[in-house]
């Protein structure tokens, strides 16, 4: 068994706990709905699909509820609204949508300090959501108050996406590698996210590139690599889990980190 997880989010092409059973046998640990889209009602029936799943291979799956912060999305594309709250009112809205189903994590979108991660906990409570937190990385602010948030935090994500919109794109996997060594300092989980494996969004087989990024997360230190559309609206989802988990697989074999689990 490896301690490095695969997180795959949950969307329209996987939606159905035969689909979603396929990607659990194929090596999911933990699943991830994406609030950016969506209603409450289908994020509902997102987590008892898994969550039946989950309990007919007779394994436990937790749940990444991953808000989708001062986002405006328009279409396929989005920009971020720098001067409202990185807590929305929308966010507060999904969160008391579904404390009661007890989700294990929430994902705050565009940290920027610890103070957000307080804030977080403090509305949790409220809701009565016993979620622990995970902290996305992807606007200066956070890089500079990175071991803050790190120490607040239970764990982070490295939202490569937004991140390297907001970072000359040629640091990008150098910043990467910073955040994962720091997160192994501290002891605290680590996920890579984004365009790890885009190439199987429409085809059955990955690109060498892909492959290769994959290795380099876990050979970084990466405690979870994360698939977004490449299960929620790909056409091979339990194919993507299941080429993730190989190279996963295959590259720790060839490090000897010993790595946070989520």
């Amino acid at each position: 068994m490896t301690n490095t997880q695969i997180i795959a989010t949950i969307g329209p092409a996987c939606n159905d706990t035969q689909t979603i059973a396929q990607m659990i046998q194929a090596g999911m640990s933990i699943a991830r709905q994406n609030f950016s889209w969506g209603t409450h009602a289908e994020h509902r029936d997102f987590v008892l699909a898994i969550r039946q799943a989950a309990t007919q291979a007779g394994v436990v799956v937790p749940i990444i509820q991953d808000l989708s912060g001062p986002r405006v999305q328009a279409g396929a594309d989005h920009t971020v609204n720098a001067d409202i709250a990185v807590i929305t009112d929308k966010d507060l809205a999904d969160i008391a949508a579904l404390a009661d189903l007890q989700i294990e994590y929430v994902a705050l979108s565009f940290v920027k300090d610890a103070a957000d991660i307080a804030q977080l906990r403090n509305h949790l409570s409220t809701a009565g959501s016993t979620s622990k937190i995970i902290a996305k990385i992807e606007r200066p602010e956070a890089l500079e108050n990175l071991d803050s948030i790190i120490e607040a935090t239970d764990g982070i994500m490295i939202a490569r996406g937004d991140l390297g919109d907001a970072i000359p794109f040629e640091t990008l996997p150098f910043v990467k590698k910073d955040i994962l060594r720091r997160c192994m300092a501290a002891g605290k989980p680590a996920i890579v996210a984004t365009d790890m494996l885009s190439s199987m969004i429409d085809s059955d087989r990955p690109s060498r590139a892909d492959v290769s990024d994959i290795a380099h997360a876990v050979l970084d230190g990466a405690s979870a690599t994360m698939l977004s559309n490449e299960t929620a609206v790909g056409a091979h989802p339990a194919a993507a889990v299941a080429v993730m988990r190989k190279v996963v697989d295959e590259a720790k074999s060839h490090t000897d980190h010993t790595l946070a689990y989520l």
